[in-house]
């Protein structure tokens, strides 16, 4: 699991290079690997996190946020769509392992917690930055130190609980399953507003 902090962090490391939200994705990972996907998921979140931020510019010119809030939803789809091909990696990892009589089922399928992982990772990077201006009161410095410190412990748990969570998909503990989203709103089909149009 360390291993996909550390593809996380490189992916937020490479996005900040040039920091911007058009730069082309130079994903170092052959494709059709995990890692691959790992890398790219995390490069989504972070060109998400800065596209969140422009949007909120409260001078913003309304096409411009428009513009925005479609590149978002986009964004959100891909993310989706990345996430399930994570949690169909894990599936197949794992499919041919009979769950124990007493298997349990998880509340969330491995990936969306590894979502949760590279968004709390991107959190981070970013919190880091806050504890580094020079232009805030004592006051603000303590603050956003507090919230790095929780930051920090919340990653070493959320970790630790994936960890755990694969040891026990591994083992039979738990019984491996995928819950697709099934986002209707991108849907053209299943889309009121969408269908009603044609």
């Amino acid at each position: 699991m360390q291993n996909y902090n550390n593809i996380f962090r490189q992916a937020i490391l490479d996005y900040h290079k040039s920091d911007d939200v058009n730069a082309p994705i130079c994903n170092p990972y052959s494709q059709a690997t995990l890692e691959h996907d790992l890398y790219l998921k995390c490069w989504i979140d972070t060109v998400q996190w800065h596209l969140e931020d422009l949007i909120r510019d409260p001078q913003i010119n309304p096409t411009e946020a428009l513009l925005l809030k479609r590149r978002i939803d986009r964004s959100n789809q891909e993310r989706t769509d990345i996430v399930e091909r994570i949690d169909t990696y894990f599936y197949d990892l794992y499919r041919s392992v009979t769950p124990n009589p007493d298997a349990r089922l998880n509340t969330e399928s491995p990936a969306w917690a590894i979502d949760r992982l590279s968004i709390l990772n991107v959190k981070i990077y970013h919190m880091q930055v806050e504890t580094e201006r020079t232009d805030i009161s004592d006051e603000q410095h303590c603050k956003v130190a507090d919230k790095l410190r929780v930051l920090l412990e919340q990653q070493t748990d959320l970790t630790t609980a994936i960890e755990q969570l694969l040891d026990d998909y591994r083992n039979g503990r738990r019984v491996m399953k995928v819950y697709r989203q099934m986002k209707m709103y991108n849907d053209p089909t299943l889309n009121p507003v969408l269908y009603a149009k044609k």
